[in-house]
């Protein structure tokens, strides 16, 4: 398998799984209807360590820009991967954003409140205020990407060119899937704490393209925040790890 594709399918199941539990959660007459915030951080905890177990061996198992942004800056990820890796991470997002849809049809059209629709999809603010909310994205993916650059990270040869090291192993599958709960759990009450803007930003797109009943505004106002706050995120985490390397 090629890391392209390992970021597609490790992404889409991230989505699957981890969208899959909000619908759950938020759509009218399922199952797990209003079983609350801990099923939420806890599944979409368990959808980062499924992805990464797939997608591991073969690519590293980024599953988010801001990692592999973070990654690049600390010096431990090749720049000219980067845009390879960002669209198999946006293109999985978006695959499994469809299929939760697929999935859960019938409760979108029985659901009428649009917010409860969009969730499914992406984040939004409990608090509307950007710079809070920017703020709070910013310090979730921080937690997320520092930790991440202190696990140990394989090292994968592509044809042609050096041996890199490009991110997470299967090793790292579980410490990565507790830490994305207690972000949930302890800093993701303002934002739904996105902290990966493939997740928020390809499952948007889909919301705003299908023809979901009663679907109302894919708040693309807001859109920016879950992009910019994990990707300064991801940064200042990088740039604190090298200064650390360096004293």
């Amino acid at each position: 398998m090629t890391p392209f594709i390992a970021e597609i399918l490790g992404t889409f199941f991230l989505i699957l799984l981890g969208a899959g539990v909000v619908a759950n959660v938020n759509l009218k007459q399922t199952a797990g209807h209003n079983s609350g915030w801990i099923v939420i951080t806890l599944a979409w905890g368990l959808a980062v360590f499924t992805g990464v177990i797939i997608a591991a061996p073969f690519s590293g198992a980024h599953l988010n820009p801001a990692v592999s942004f973070g990654l690049a800056i600390a010096g431990v990820f090749s720049w000219e991967l980067v845009p390879l890796y960002v669209g198999a991470q946006l293109l999985g997002a978006m695959l499994g954003a469809l299929t939760v849809w697929l999935m859960y049809k019938d409760h979108f059209d029985v659901t009428p409140c649009p917010k409860a629709k969009l969730s499914v999809f992406s984040t939004s603010p409990a608090i509307s205020n950007p710079t809070s909310n920017l703020f709070s994205e910013l310090v979730g993916t921080f937690v997320l990407v520092f930790t991440i650059l202190y696990l140990a990270a394989p090292s994968v040869h592509l044809e042609g060119s050096a041996p890199i090291q490009i991110g997470l192993g299967s090793l790292g599958a579980l410490p990565v899937a507790l830490l994305v709960v207690v972000i949930g759990l302890s800093l993701g009450g303002t934002t739904g704490y996105a902290i990966n803007p493939a997740r928020d930003f390809g499952p948007r797109v889909v919301h705003s393209l299908l023809p979901i009943t009663q679907k109302g505004s894919s708040e693309w106002r807001y859109a920016w925040v879950p992009i910019v706050g994990p990707l300064l995120g991801g940064t200042l985490a990088a740039m604190l790890h090298l200064l650390l390397k360096s004293v």
